[in-house]
């Protein structure tokens, strides 16, 4: 499973028969597979408000295969196949229409997700008269566009209401999850992390996998063991080390728990993901994605002495700089000082690493780290749980900041508790706890308990030389 926003590959490998069996593949522009398949389900003669539909509908169904890796994740080396059973049709050489290939020079990069997701949607389709199914009829498109309906709208009537069409995604190269070589103790490095993080996930179903203590990105010997025991489990050789078919299977494993590689995925949401970049960050800036930024970096140099601690102001300034420039450095970046999308995505990985690592449990005596996701409302789990605890603990001393009982739902109560809690903050108060918002309550609530600045991440046993 891919992580953060999708974007539009240049390539796209395509298997030229059923996943089984014993045929080729083809690695073509995704542009042009994407009008080789349009010129392949849809005729050229219908409405443009029709094809432009079924086009948005083919890019999207490309897109979330190549996104959930569903062929690569069960160990093959294709993203999709070229049989109309299992995926779009394909034909190897054939004739690309003029119109379609107009349209799709200006549609590729654009795809249908639902609102407030992240994947793109699973736009299932059929032809609407051979064969019919829960998705798009083809032919059906043909009627709305005639009866007037925009392309937006023929999608809706298909999908939903809640969809919506994200408009030129980036173009970046599409390669495996894979490192491409087998990892083992001593290796070092993100996908020595992903795979901590991964197994760490799965470890929740599968109690018998022990957790990595530290998900840091050394494969220690914890790693070797979980990795092992992973193995045992799942019918793998027992060998402690991750080469390809450990890696699918645990990918694999990871998006099956989270269900996210199913047909009937609904994809993570947005507010899974870690707060999202929004633009590059640089000197004299001040707002809350620096004091998210300043939050991170305060965990990782308290956890790694190779990167300069600093003092979380929400001013982007010299010490902040600096430990970037540190982190920058530690991570084989360009060593900028400033933070461009790169580096956002690798300090957040540094210190989602870190927090997994920490267990939940322990809360009654360390101030929790911000989980990595944002509390909403309707969630229900152990992080709402502490965070109730923290805003009862706080009240006592902040009236109006309203008790909270300890549920581990995250009620209308809870987001009154919240919302009131960022007023008295100076934060944004929309009643969600994202990072910014975690470490004000967390800290306040350590100060009041255990004493001044004794914040999450400066609490002794954990450090990591």
């Amino acid at each position: 499973m891919l992580t953060g926003e999708p974007f539009i590959p240049q390539t796209i490998t395509v298997h030229l028969g059923a996943p089984d069996e014993d045929a080729p593949n083809v690695t073509v522009s995704y542009p042009y597979y994407i009008k080789n398949v349009a010129s392949s389900e849809i005729f050229p003669t219908w409405e443009e408000t029709a094809l432009r539909a079924n086009i948005y509908a083919i890019t999207s169904f490309a897109l979330n295969r190549i996104y959930t890796e569903w062929y690569r994740a069960r160990g093959y080396d294709f993203d999709i196949t070229s049989v109309t059973q299992y995926d779009q049709k394909y034909i190897e050489g054939r004739q690309i229409y003029d119109n379609i290939a107009v349209l799709v020079d200006e549609l590729f990069d654009d795809y249908v997700r639902r609102q407030g997701r992240i994947e793109p949607l699973f736009t299932a389709f059929c032809n609407g008269t051979t064969s019919t199914c829960d998705g798009l009829s083809q032919w059906g498109t043909v009627d709305l566009a005639r009866q007037g309906f925009l392309p937006y709208e023929i999608l809706q009537y298909y999908y939903g209401d809640d969809i919506e069409i994200v408009k030129n995604a980036p173009v970046r190269s599409a390669t495996m999850s894979y490192p491409g070589n087998v990892l083992r103790t001593g290796d070092s490095g993100m996908a020595v992390q992903t795979i901590q993080i991964q197994l760490n996930r799965i470890s929740r179903n599968y109690p018998a996998i022990p957790k990595i203590p530290a998900a840091s990105g050394d494969f220690d010997a914890a790693t070797a063991d979980t990795v092992r025991t992973f193995q045992q489990v799942f019918d793998l050789p027992s060998t402690g080390t991750v080469d390809k078919a450990t890696w699918y299977r645990i990918a694999y494993i990871y998006t099956s728990v989270k269900r996210l590689a199913e047909l009937d995925s609904e994809g993570i949401t947005i507010d899974e993901l870690p707060m999202q970049f929004e633009e590059p960050l640089t000197p004299s800036m001040q707002n809350e994605q620096v004091r998210g930024l300043q939050y991170f970096l305060a965990v990782i140099g308290a956890y790694y002495e190779s990167v300069q601690p600093l003092t979380i102001t929400g001013i982007y300034d010299e010490q902040t700089m600096a430990s970037v420039r540190s982190f920058q450095r530690v991570y084989g970046l360009p060593v900028t000082g400033t933070v461009d999308e790169a580096t956002w995505n690798d300090i957040y990985r540094a210190y989602a690493g870190i927090a997994a690592s920490i267990p939940v449990e322990d809360a009654a005596w360390i101030p929790l780290l911000y989980p990595g996701f944002v509390l909403q409302e309707g969630m229900t789990n152990e992080y709402v749980r502490v965070l109730q605890q923290y805003l009862t603990y706080i009240h006592r001393t902040v009236p109006s900041i309203p008790e909270v009982r300890d549920t581990g739902y995250f009620g209308p109560v809870t987001r009154s508790a919240v919302t009131a809690f960022q007023r008295y903050a100076g934060l944004t108060p929309n009643g969600a706890v994202g990072a910014v918002t975690w470490d004000e309550i967390a800290g306040l609530y350590s100060d009041l308990r255990f004493g001044y600045e004794k914040r999450p991440y400066q609490a002794p046993g954990y450090i990591i030389k």
